[in-house]
């Protein structure tokens, strides 16, 4: 029997709270259906909800979250799940210092136990703020991965991907990643088999490991450094064109060597990463939006050979460019067919 303690604090979304809760008690029920008829079986899975002080914690949207205890590191868990802060809160919670030195502690002495440590969002924020990060790789809400990037430098962050499991250590994307971040708990403490049966009841995709065709990279810059802005005004500005890091860096009358290490300070990424990025980024919006076909698109983001452009947009989201427009809510209507026969 596996005991996990799901950590609450205020600011979080209470779906973070009941999605995983629901995962594990479904669990258990498939588990009691496998058991010979007259016998009775542990469950699987027991669960605690619990805060700082073991007083209840209130959500982003004002609901009240009721918790079954206090944080005790001291008590034994075989799995702990941190919840996560709204996204668009994270400043004013890692301004918490006296909440955030407690929780990473806190989690410091259940990683030195051998607890599984399971974050989701910006909950990964915690584990990085707690030193638990450093020198692995971890994911979080692709909104935040700059600033993930630029803040635990010391964290190869891998924002595309929904799931990164190493050591002990489970990191999970964006909000609903709980879900799967769940669903792999359950395979964890109680085999594939049961995650997956309790995967297909729920509806929960466990062949999604992507979160990028979700990214919006294009909706601000997210720094204050002034040469790297106007590096990436002018990458937006001459997309279609072929790029050189030395033309770029003249234009700015700096060298490559500064121009690649202030673009690393300030977006997390390399130059030339990032506009491979952006491309897909304007690629995206155009599949979303225009009745326009594949070569089109392929050109008007700067890569005349369609092969390369197919390759990169899976690569880089995980769904080729025709799957992407398909399932776009913003398809545009009447596209100019092309024939796609390498699936993308």
């Amino acid at each position: 029997m596996a005991i996990v303690r799901i950590w609450v604090y205020d600011g979080i979304l209470a779906s973070g709270v009941a999605g995983p809760v629901d995962v594990f008690s479904a669990a258990n029920q498939f588990h009691a259906r496998k058991t010979a008829p007259g016998t009775t079986s542990a469950p699987v899975f027991v669960w605690r909800v619990e805060s700082l002080d073991g007083h209840p914690v209130r959500s982003a949207s004002g609901q009240t979250i009721y918790v079954d205890g206090k944080i005790d590191p001291r008590k034994r868990a075989d799995a702990v799940l941190l919840t996560a802060p709204f996204f668009s809160n994270i400043d004013e919670f890692i301004g918490r210092r006296e909440q955030l030195n407690e929780l990473s502690s806190a989690l410091r002495r259940q990683r030195k136990a051998g607890t599984v440590l399971a974050a989701y969002c910006t909950a990964n924020y915690l584990l990085a703020e707690a030193g638990l990060l450093d020198g692995r790789a971890a994911t979080t809400h692709w909104a935040r991965a700059s600033d993930f990037a630029h803040r635990y430098p010391r964290v190869e962050v891998r924002a595309h991907e929904l799931l990164i499991a190493q050591d002990g250590i489970i990191s999970g994307g964006s909000v609903t990643s709980y879900l799967n971040l769940a669903v792999r708990l359950v395979e964890t403490f109680a085999g594939e088999e049961l995650a997956t049966m309790t995967a297909k009841a729920l509806l929960i995709d466990m062949n999604r490991t992507s979160q990028a065709s979700f990214a919006t990279l294009l909706d601000e810059h997210g720094h204050t450094d002034t040469l790297v802005a106007r590096a990436q005004q002018q990458m937006e500005a001459t997309l279609q064109q072929g790029f050189r890091l030395s033309d770029l860096a003249a234009s700015l009358a700096v060298s490559e060597r500064t121009l690649n290490r202030r673009f690393k300070e300030a977006v997390g990424l390399a130059p030339l990463t990032y506009l491979q990025n952006l491309r897909i980024e304007v690629a995206k919006r155009l599949l979303e939006t225009r009745p326009i076909g594949l070569e089109a698109v392929s050109q008007r983001v700067g890569y005349g050979d369609i092969s390369t452009f197919r390759q990169l947009f899976k690569r880089k989201t995980g769904l080729s460019p025709s799957e992407y427009r398909m399932r776009s809510s913003r398809g545009a209507k009447n596209i100019e067919a092309e024939p796609d026969s390498k699936g993308g």
